[in-house]
């Protein structure tokens, strides 16, 4: 397959899969890079997502069941496969992504028309009988019936796309007629006209109510928002009268004074060298980038490079401690304690900015809480016995609460053993309808479950429909049931002559 097309069809399939029903959070590489288990996984659930008939964990299933079972599916659904069904199956089975990327293409692109293929499927497909039973009279004249009502289904479901089409609903034409009789009760009673217009005036009143009502609203909301205002300027009052107490003019002005240093210091200092670091980060990131992709070769001697000037600093660094320049030593430790200085000052200028983030956070977190409490109607804090209360309250509920964790931690533990229960009944039920196959070829009545369990499925399938699909479908479930008599009675009615012919053949062969 072309690279270009596996490409838009590897973009269309992810794409599609991340987005509702599927919900995934796949990208081109993380998808591409699935095995190819987890791919057929995926198209097992897009294929159920179309028909709930396939939900499944392939790893519970024969790779030649599963492939079966999804061309089958396929061609109900009227997949294009390629002219070589066997390299096909081959490579459904496999998993190679040259088959399964078309599939799930051809598939994503469709969902909702091909949901409405599966769901007629599952009643127009003619349930598979062999020909022996078919050659009877009474069966065949039910089959026939049989397909007179899968017509009539077609018909009736014909007729109900075109309802829907049309627009009308069943509800809305309800609806309809009762609002004309009403007005036909209303323009037959006596009076009519003043009553219409005492109505109309009712109306009229209320919708003023309601304007009134909005308004009464309004103006609650808007004296609540200023009583909010009036304490939150009170609060601010108090704690700059609180912040004043004891306070005196040179005290107030050296706090100023300080403040002013401070920012001086990170408006000139602090941030310009930031800034100037991230700009020359930004421009590395930028000679980076704009440099063409390097081998591993280049890499290499790259790093090469790299330790041979870490070893070269290191032989100076060593070299500038051998020398023993008492001039040289005074001006190290001047420059290092400039350098613990300067640190410390970036680390207090770091601090101070977080404590005054934090406490902006605060103050808005302060400001939050005191409205929530005057819109509740409680502008006093909790205090006291009140609180020894409330926080009495929160260890009971917390204890409350470490108690339904262990109940949800055993209950999970539960499920993880019911889990594993449901999956060894599952194989056990598998084994049990293998050896029941094995026991209906014995016995020369191949296909026999499966066919009644098909005419079941048909017949309760169709129980939800409207009320003409019911009716027919009724009719066929009646059919089916005659045509499981029919074939038990053929059965019972055949056993007694073979019975016989058995011991006439042992007498006959001894």
């Amino acid at each position: 397959m072309d690279g270009n097309i596996m490409s838009e069809q590897l973009k269309t399939i992810v794409a599609v899969l991340n987005k509702a029903p599927f919900n995934h959070s796949y990208n081109l590489i993380t998808f591409d890079a699935l095995k190819n288990d987890q791919i057929l996984q995926i198209l097992n659930d897009v294929l159920a997502e179309i028909d709930p008939k396939q939900v499944g964990d392939i790893r519970e299933e024969e790779p030649d069941q599963m492939a079966l079972r999804m061309f089958g599916t396929l061609r109900i659904l009227k997949y294009p496969t390629p002219g070589n069904p066997s390299e096909f199956l081959q490579g459904l089975v496999k998993g190679e992504k040259h088959v399964i990327y078309p599939i799930l293409e051809w598939l994503l692109r469709r969902v909702p028309e091909l949901k409405k293929r599966a769901y007629l499927a599952r009643y127009l497909v003619k349930v598979d009988i062999p020909m022996e039973i078919v050659a009877d009279v009474d069966v065949g004249e039910l089959y026939n019936q049989y397909e007179l009502l899968i017509e009539q289904f077609k018909e009736v479901h014909k007729e109900c796309e075109n309802l829907k089409r049309s627009g009308f609903s069943t509800g809305e034409m309800r609806k309809d007629i009762e609002n004309m009789e009403a007005e036909r009760e209303v323009e037959g009673a006596p009076n009519h006209l003043a009553m219409l217009t005492v109505a109309k005036n009712l109306r009229i009143e209320r919708e003023r109510e309601r304007e009134l009502s909005g308004q009464e609203e309004d103006q609650t909301s808007a004296v609540s928002h200023a009583e909010q205002r009036i304490q939150r300027l009170q609060g601010t009052l108090k704690s700059l009268r609180q912040a004043g107490l004891g306070a005196t003019p040179e005290g107030l002005m050296q706090k100023l004074e300080e403040e002013v240093r401070v920012n001086t210091y990170i408006v000139e200092e602090k941030l310009p060298r930031e800034l100037a670091q991230k700009k020359i980060g930004v421009e590395t990131m930028q000679r980076v980038a704009a440099e063409p992709a390097m081998g591993q070769n280049e890499l290499q001697n790259i790093k090469s490079k790299i330790a041979q000037v870490q070893a070269q600093i290191q032989s100076a660094q060593e070299r500038k401690l051998t020398d023993n320049d008492p001039k040289d030593d005074e001006l190290t430790h001047f420059r290092q304690r400039a350098a613990v200085i300067a640190r410390k000052k970036d680390a207090a200028a770091e601090k101070l900015n977080e404590l005054r983030s934090e406490k902006a956070t605060i103050e808005e977190d302060i400001k939050e809480k005191n409205s929530q409490m005057a819109a509740l109607g409680n502008e006093t804090l909790i205090r006291g016995e009140d609180f020894k209360e409330y926080v009495n309250k929160l260890r009971g509920k917390s204890s409350i609460y470490k108690t339904k964790k262990t109940e949800l931690s055993e209950l999970r533990s539960e499920f993880g053993v019911l889990s594993r229960t449901e999956e060894i009944l599952k194989q056990r039920n598998e084994n049990i309808l293998q050896a029941l196959a094995t026991m209906e070829a014995r016995e020369g009545v191949s296909g026999f479950r499966g066919t009644q369990e098909r005419l079941e499925q048909l017949s309760q399938a169709k129980s939800g429909l409207d009320e003409a699909k019911g009716k027919t479908l009724e009719e066929m479930s009646d059919l089916v049931l005659q045509l499981n008599t029919k074939i038990a009675d053929r059965k019972a009615h055949l056993a007694p002559i073979i019975k016989g012919l058995t011991l006439y053949s042992i007498s006959i062969f001894p």
